[in-house]
């Protein structure tokens, strides 16, 4: 029998890149809302209701005030807003995180999807806490970059169109320079960190694409971790995933290598339209300082990508259907 999956949402830029995923599956069935309907509430809880899955693409309360019209036991939800990443009761939508990750996801009714900064810093620290190569209440600081499509259509709009309310003509931009950003809580939470990471994100003048960063002074930590013993632990945690690679470390410290502008160096575009996300170790072993670094499209395993792999596992497919 096949699956039934209503996208409620499907107009935003999430949303329409789960159904450009989806596009031409057999194994499921996407269902719609009539648009003359789309504000009807009778309508949409009819259908939340009635289907298999429900993946919510929708803001912070319009996601809670969704998850609050479902009756049925039977609709199992994956929600790509922020509104229940720390929340008791709902799995975090990360397979490769951690075992048995992956099936708490298959198993659950309720899962939340990962926010784009959150699964590539996440990706880093956790395998590193895990084993105590991290100290948990190591003081954490991620520097980051994200084409401007994860700021949703405002944020597009000011880039792209110079009518646009808020239209800017910069190529960069850093922001939540308060350092209040939502993927802040569930990276201390899922990477098990004692303190508060330090996240300072930006915006660059491209579309999609993302680098996460976290630089370690290693002669600082107590144990004084190696570069090798850093690469191994993040290359044995991801060993055989499928959307998770880990540069060799002879690789990257060859690009370390060089001070110059090395057509080699990790950029945010290069694994845009994938799933993948690519894992590095760069820095200095003599001065005992690096630099993690994971690269990922932001709307890919930073978002639609990670929801249809969470949405197969939950319905029982292979997880890498459509998204190889």
């Amino acid at each position: 029998m096949v699956a039934t999956v209503f996208i409620d949402g499907e107009w935003g830029t999430t949303g329409l890149q789960i159904r450009q995923r989806l596009q031409g599956r057999t194994d499921l069935s996407v269902v719609s809302i009539d648009p003359e309907r789309r504000k009807d509430a009778v309508a949409r809880t009819e259908l939340l209701n009635s289907v298999d899955a429900v993946v919510l693409c929708l803001p912070d309360d319009g996601a809670r005030e969704a998850v609050g019209l479902i009756r049925s036991n039977t609709t199992r939800v994956i929600d790509a807003s922020t509104a229940h990443r720390t929340t008791e009761g709902w799995a975090y939508g990360f397979p490769e995180m951690a075992a048995g990750q992956r099936a708490a996801i298959a198993d659950a009714m309720r899962v939340s999807n990962p926010g784009c900064y959150a699964i590539g810093a996440i990706a880093l620290l956790r395998p590193l806490v895990a084993t105590g190569l991290l100290p948990a209440d190591w003081p954490v600081t991620i520097n980051a970059v994200s084409g401007y499509s994860g700021g949703g259509k405002s944020l597009i709009a000011a880039f792209e169109d110079p009518n646009a309310e808020h239209a800017t003509g910069d190529n960069f931009r850093l922001y939540a320079l308060g350092i209040v950003q939502k993927h802040i809580p569930e990276v201390q939470a899922y990477s098990r960190l004692d303190h508060r990471p330090l996240l300072v994100p930006s915006v660059g003048r491209f579309a999609q694409g993302m680098l996460v960063s976290v630089p370690l002074q290693l002669w600082a930590i107590a144990d004084r971790p190696t570069f090798a013993s850093l690469h191994a632990t993040l290359a044995e945690h991801y060993a055989g995933e499928r959307f998770v690679e880990v540069m060799p470390l002879e690789e990257s410290l060859a690009i370390g290598r060089s001070s110059s502008l090395n057509p080699a160096n990790p950029e945010p575009e290069g694994l845009n339209g994938t799933n993948r996300m690519r894992l590095s170790v760069f820095g200095n072993p003599d001065e005992e300082q690096a630099v993690l670094l994971a690269q990922l499209d932001n709307l890919g395993k930073g978002a639609s990508g990670q929801a249809v792999q969470n949405l197969n596992l939950m319905l029982g497919l292979d997880e890498a259907t459509g998204l190889t």
